[in-house]
């Protein structure tokens, strides 16, 4: 299977997550899928290996990665899509909120990442792709996301950071920062509110944003990118 194209999906059981499976796999690629309890969402398959185990914890990274090399020989593709978001006043964080944040968002990208990194040195190629966030550049008033928006725009931030650092050894990095996406997220929130937080009055489906991805995988030329994929609500106040 090594004439195939591999891709890592992290936070692969729904949402973003499912349809970046799907999309990758329809594309012939290779797909090593995990999340906490990705086998209950997905049948593995000879092109669909499956993961369980909490993003945010090293040994999930090692197996998920390991994995990928043992069976497919490379990766190719590394789509960073585990995170969660809470969102609430800012004096009302708490230590576990930020925590949380930090482990699935962060340490979540930090382990998965570094170990990819290792193998696309040796293959002298890869491209990683991070889902951020539309709100960490452009704050919307009422969301009260700060806190969650420290570890997103550090993401932003690392994205452009290690697409220089590894630019002459053919690995690229890049972004892909959502708004508003129609995802069991916002299963209980108004369809009416959610269409009011970006310009173009339209809420965002998972297919718009694994377009993005598979877009910045095959793009050759872009790293240390943030893609906006937010109906322009990163433009400004509208």
């Amino acid at each position: 299977m090594a004439d195939k194209k591999t891709a890592i999906v992290t936070g692969a059981s729904r949402g973003i997550g499912a349809e970046l499976v799907e999309a990758f796999l329809n594309e012939g690629y290779n797909v090593v899928a995990t999340s906490r309890h990705v086998s209950q969402s997905w049948t593995a398959s000879p092109s669909l290996l499956l993961v369980d185990g909490d993003i945010g914890k090293e040994e999930t990274a090692v197996k998920t990665v390991e994995t990928a090399i043992k069976h497919f020989d490379t990766i190719d593709v590394l789509v960073n899509n585990a995170g969660i978001f809470r969102g609430r006043p800012f004096t009302e964080f708490t230590t576990e909120d930020f925590n949380a944040l930090v482990s699935t968002n962060l340490l979540g990208f930090l382990y998965i990442t570094q170990l990819t990194v290792k193998q696309m040195l040796r293959q002298k190629y890869g491209n990683v792709v991070t889902i951020t966030a539309s709100s960490a550049d452009q704050p919307i008033a009422g969301i009260n996301g700060s806190v969650a928006m420290i570890t997103k725009g550090g993401l932003n931030t690392i994205v452009r950071s290690l697409a220089i650092e590894y630019a002459k050894e053919g690995i690229r990095f890049n972004a892909v920062a959502p708004g508003i996406v129609d995802t069991p997220m916002h299963t209980n929130d108004s369809k009416d509110f959610l269409k009011t937080l970006q310009p173009m009055g339209k809420i965002g489906s998972i297919k718009d944003i694994a377009d993005a991805v598979l877009y910045l995988s095959q793009a050759n030329q872009v790293t240390g990118e943030v893609l906006h994929v937010d109906g322009g609500a990163h433009a400004g106040r509208w």
